[in-house]
């Protein structure tokens, strides 16, 4: 295998060559000069990407991808800045190692992104390669990505009362000077234009009484310092299923917005989804694409929206972080109410509705082809549901936060383990509160990470049984102490103490295995994705 790969490879460097200046399309007007005699017009006829064009070698070895797509010329509104939103004023230059991206508000202050639908991923390489094939490598398989993708999902997303943007495909003409002092690089271009859900102000009907708009760092930073902060596990759920319903398998933790509400004791951060670049990736259509991205392969979870799921694993390879701080709670019976709920959310009118949403030429080419795939899709929901249980429960972390609990373990005679988690009030007139209840099958578990974080926690492990989950307990910054009065039968302890040598008081029992260090990174948590 390893000299197919280094097959493959000379092969790519025998067709690409080093890095073209003019890689991408001049203009993305249909007929520039005929269209340009007119000093001002509403629509105009582009093309998103003509220069991703190829024959038929090429589609052999690197995928035909969405290419008819990108060089299909569609009819699209020309952004007017002074009149569109009630007119926008250029805020902030954005965008990552791939788009371009401008932040505009209008009078009331509500903020809108303008995104370039074309990608340059030559930032993506080290300097040093930037020169090189690799670049036109990269930038060509730009194509398996849908141009016109944005607008399905909305629709789907609407179906299944998941919140979303409404996107607007757009062009910058050529003249358009009112994008700030970078106005040249937006110019002449196909963009999407969609409202940004980021701050009080973006907050709409469709988010109810949610009193504010966060991004994950700062989700991830209140969630681990105070107890009442906590994401709806189910409502994440909900929308994960939904992202390998619709193929977008680059989910991580930038990806997302989180909508925050206030109850009695609890303050709730409900997902937003955003930047769906990826959804009906089609990718594995070439020879060289179809060997990297196999399960064995560098490239494994770059997966193609095909008619089945082969399995999901590869949708959670890039939200791992996130997956395991937001989905440790979620039950095989809930996972399975959701992809019900799933299914009866996106009927056959859904789904022909939002397809429906393409620009009509674009839809000819790929708008049935979409819906079919999404209609198999669909009726795998319960067995893709049981699948990503599975997968997400063989290794589960548990985390408390910066303020005092304790986490207790009672050990099944099955082998099964519930592990719930109190908060313990600074205050002892306040009475103490359930934060974590979940019931873990040996069946599905091998292990359990429990981490204390801050403030001196307490572990309590009861019970005893046949068979049992490995239980590592890590106890954080603080004094904590450890009771471990579990037992499981046969060969290995299943209670594993990690801290400090100072840091932890332990009443062992025969399960319990002390590991103490003297560095602070025995019990290391990333909080941010680092």
């Amino acid at each position: 295998m390893r000299k197919l790969l280094t097959f493959f490879t000379l092969i790519l460097f025998l067709c690409n060559g080093c890095a073209r200046k003019n890689y991408f399309q001049s203009s993305a007007l249909v007929g520039p000069v005929e269209q340009e005699r007119h000093a001002k017009w509403d629509s105009a006829t582009v093309v998103a990407g003509k220069h991703y064009e190829r024959g038929f070698f090429h589609h052999l070895l690197w995928g035909k991808h969405y290419r008819p797509v990108w060089a299909e010329p569609v009819m699209l509104p020309v952004l007017d800045v002074s009149r569109m939103h009630g007119g926008l004023t250029p805020e902030k230059l954005g965008g990552g190692f791939q788009t371009t991206s401008l932040t505009m508000e209008n009078e009331q202050g509500k903020q809108y992104s303008l995104r370039s639908v074309d990608k340059d991923p030559k930032n993506i390489l080290p300097k040093g390669l930037r020169k090189s094939f690799l670049v036109n490598l990269l930038r060509d398989q730009t194509s398996a990505g849908h141009p016109y993708g944005a607008v399905v999902v909305s629709h789907l997303a609407g179906g299944a009362k998941i919140p979303h943007s409404h996107p607007r495909y757009v062009y910058v003409p050529k003249n358009e000077k009112g994008l700030g002092k970078n106005s040249e690089e937006f110019q002449d271009k196909v963009f999407l234009l969609e409202e940004k859900y980021e701050g009080k102000e973006a907050i709409t009907s469709y988010l109810g009484k949610a009193k504010d708009l966060v991004d994950s760092d700062e989700f991830l930073k209140n969630r681990f310092s105070k107890h009442s902060h906590l994401p709806d596990q189910l409502s994440f759920a909900k929308a994960r299923l939904f992202d390998v319903l619709i193929g977008d398998w680059d989910r991580h933790e930038g990806q997302w917005q989180w909508a925050v509400y206030d109850t009695s004791n609890v303050t709730t951060y409900t997902p937003v989804p955003k930047d769906r670049d990826q959804a009906f990736f089609k990718f594995d259509d070439g020879m060289i694409p179809w060997l990297f991205s196999r399960s064995w392969a560098p490239l494994k979870k770059m997966k193609t929206f095909h008619m089945r799921v082969s399995s999901p694993k590869g949708y959670l390879q890039n939200a791992k972080f996130i997956d395991e701080r937001c989905l440790n709670e979620v039950t095989q019976e809930q996972w399975q109410q959701l992809a019900l709920q799933l299914q009866n959310q996106l009927t056959d009118s859904v789904l022909t509705s939002a397809v429906e949403a393409l620009p009509t030429s674009v839809y000819k080419l790929t708008g049935e082809e979409i819906r079919q795939k999404l209609a198999s899709r669909r009726a795998q929901l319960p067995q893709l549901a049981n699948e990503l249980y599975k997968e997400l429960s063989k290794e589960v972390m548990v985390p408390g936060t910066d303020q005092k609990e304790k986490f207790v373990v009672e050990r099944q005679k099955n082998g099964d383990a519930r592990v719930y988690i109190i908060q313990i009030p600074n205050d002892e007139k306040k009475p103490s509160r359930l934060v974590y209840d979940r019931l873990f099958k040996k069946k599905d578990t091998n292990s359990i990470s429990l981490h204390g974080l801050g403030e001196e926690d307490e572990f309590i492990l009861t019970g005893e049984g046949n068979r049992g989950i490995k239980v590592f307990i890590y106890g954080g910054m603080g004094k904590d102490k450890v009771n471990d009065n579990s037992y499981v039968r046969g060969l290995g302890r299943k209670t594993l103490v990690f801290d400090t040598k100072q840091g932890v008081e332990v009443e062992k029992g025969k399960e319990t295995k002390l590991i103490k260090k003297h560095d602070v990174a025995v019990h290391a948590f990333d909080r941010e994705g680092i």
